[in-house]
């Protein structure tokens, strides 16, 4: 049973202030970025997105050493915080993985030690976030949140669940057949976001479980989904539409809802779309790759330090509330005051 999940009103002006101090400073969100090619337009875009929603939050980029410097330039310029992070490895096999770029994958294990963040949302390069999902890091702590995944394309068909055709998404359309082949899979999320927290021990307990692991096709999706099967607990897809189900489950999409896209669909990449690929030419996807390209355009949410390292808005108010108190104290009525904390 998916936890309930309470929202809170999302602010409309793109690049606006936030100045509530209750939020924690030790919650953020977190993406991956590896080589040289150019995914670094994809965690631009969502940069630029949790900035027109007023996340409270910062994006922390873990990249790996092939990450070139103008790159992580170009992230920092955006306001993003950029950590190293070494590879890791799956034990040999020879296991065919169902993206041949799936094995670096494996990598985003290392975000489980970030323990400077109590929580952390893990969100893909190639996903966009259009409303305010903040009220995820508010979740009841000890468990690992993620949106069910989706069996019907043909990257599953190595899968007893496209072979039968069952897919959670529908399991009463076909029904799992238990006789033949036993109890029903338990639930399985998408790895491309989802809700943790890291912790030190965890962190050497997957790398330390991963040593004696086989590969499987769908990589650290696969070993993440077996090491937190019993702490899982599935969120609405409103937190990660694969865009897979607009064709495969359109009963199941309400995308006037929808608050996070993943564009993982063959072709759906915005900054490579040509709608050549099947399904591409949709008008829904086509407005989804607009939606994506609007707020990577949009230069009003670029990041703009201001000279102490603020953001414009927010030195320019603490400048103003300075000169404010100050007016007060000269005329008795402030005895002491402080300017809020920018951190």
């Amino acid at each position: 049973m998916a936890p309930t999940i309470t929202t809170s009103a999302t602010a409309t002006k793109p690049n606006a202030l936030v100045m509530d101090r209750t939020a924690p400073p030790s919650r953020a969100y977190v993406t991956f970025l590896a080589g040289d090619a150019d995914y670094v337009k994809g965690v631009v875009g969502l940069m630029k997105g949790l900035r027109k929603v007023r996340s409270r939050y910062p994006l922390v980029v873990a990249v790996l050493p092939d990450v070139p410097e103008d790159h992580r330039r170009t992230l920092v310029d955006q306001g993003c915080t950029v950590r190293e992070i070494e590879p890791v490895h799956p034990p040999q096999n020879q296991i065919q993985f169902a993206m041949p770029y799936y094995v670096i994958n494996y990598s985003k294990l290392r975000i489980w030690e970030f323990v400077e963040y109590s929580k952390m949302i893990y969100l893909d390069g190639d996903i966009q976030v259009y409303d305010n999902i903040d009220h995820l890091f508010d979740l009841p702590d000890g468990h690992l949140y993620a949106v069910m995944d989706c069996f019907c394309e043909k990257t599953w068909s190595h899968t007893p669940q496209h072979k039968v055709g069952y897919c959670q998404q529908c399991p009463d359309r076909v029904r799992w057949p238990e006789a033949e082949l036993g109890p029903r899979p338990p639930p399985y999320f998408n790895a491309g976001m989802f809700v943790f927290e890291p912790s030190r021990p965890t962190y050497h307990d997957l790398l330390s479980t991963l040593k004696a692991t086989p590969p499987t096709p769908f990589a650290e999706q696969d070993f993440l989904n077996v090491y937190f099967r019993d702490t899982y607990r599935p969120i609405p897809l409103a937190y990660n539409l694969v865009l897979a189900m607009l064709w495969r489950h359109p009963e199941n999409v309400e995308l006037e809802v929808v608050k996070v896209v993943h564009y993982c669909a063959a072709g759906a990449k915005p900054w490579r779309y040509t709608g050549k690929e099947d399904n591409m030419q949709r008008e829904d996807i086509k407005m989804l790759v607009k939606r994506w390209w609007d707020i990577y355009k949009d230069e009003s949410l670029d990041y703009k330090p201001g000279r102490d390292g603020r953001p414009v808005e927010e030195a320019e108010l603490v400048t103003s509330l300075k000169r404010f108190l100050a007016a007060l104290s000269k005329v008795g009525i402030a005895r002491s005051a402080s300017a809020p904390s920018a951190a």
